[in-house]
């Protein structure tokens, strides 16, 4: 298992720590480079299959570092990135490092948070209403909010949110006066996750 997998970048202390991991492995730690790290785990193949159980083990342990030492910040990958070699990730980590501080400071502190609006069978919701009604709750409190695909004619809403981890609670609350408000919706509220939609960089992966 010498290939290195990629969950995120960080710019914090190095970690370390033994958990389930992507394609078998149990043991996740960093590769550094000039003050960003990369958070990896080591498997045997630069191209993973991503089985439902994989893909949620990529994001358990992005909230495991994000969780760690009162809260970290963590730029999350995309499922499937890996590399033969320590010395190809830092050649990465060296050419995409604007990026990555910019995204690093872009997300710090902050949290996302995912929320869907789904009407009940049978029922009558004025849509542009209730997005101005969430609009007014939410967006004061959130940093920025990007929109989701509509995937199904129940879907109302379908938004994720970058916020404050010092905010979480407000947010916690507004959302709670959202679902009493409104009996004809169910509200699927998730998270908190690694800020995928709020961050833009790709790297590549060696093949």
């Amino acid at each position: 298992m010498t290939n290195r997998y990629v969950y995120g970048i960080m710019a914090d202390e190095p970690v370390e720590f033994e958990t389930d991991a992507v394609a078998g492995a149990d043991h996740v730690y960093t590769v550094s480079h000039r003050r960003l790290s990369a958070v990896v785990s080591n498997i045997d193949t630069t191209e993973p299959e991503e089985t439902d159980e994989d893909a949620t083990r990529h994001d358990e342990v992005l909230r495991e570092v994000m969780d760690r030492d009162g809260g970290r910040t963590v730029v999350p990958m995309q499922f499937g990135m890996a590399f033969e070699s320590d010395r190809e990730l830092k050649n990465v980590l060296r050419g995409a490092r604007p990026a990555f501080r910019r995204a690093l400071n872009d997300i710090e502190g902050r949290i996302e948070l995912g929320l869907k609006l789904v009407r009940e069978e049978d029922t009558d919701i004025d849509d542009d209403a209730l997005e101005d009604a969430v609009a007014d709750e939410l967006e004061p409190i959130a940093a920025q909010s990007v929109p989701n695909d509509l995937f199904s004619d129940r879907l109302v809403l379908n938004r994720s949110y970058l916020v404050e981890r010092d905010d979480r609670e407000r947010f916690d609350e507004a959302v709670a006066r959202l679902e009493d408000a409104h009996d004809d919706l169910i509200v699927r509220y998730t998270g908190p996750f690694a800020p995928y939609s709020f961050v833009d960089v790709t790297i590549g992966a060696q093949r």
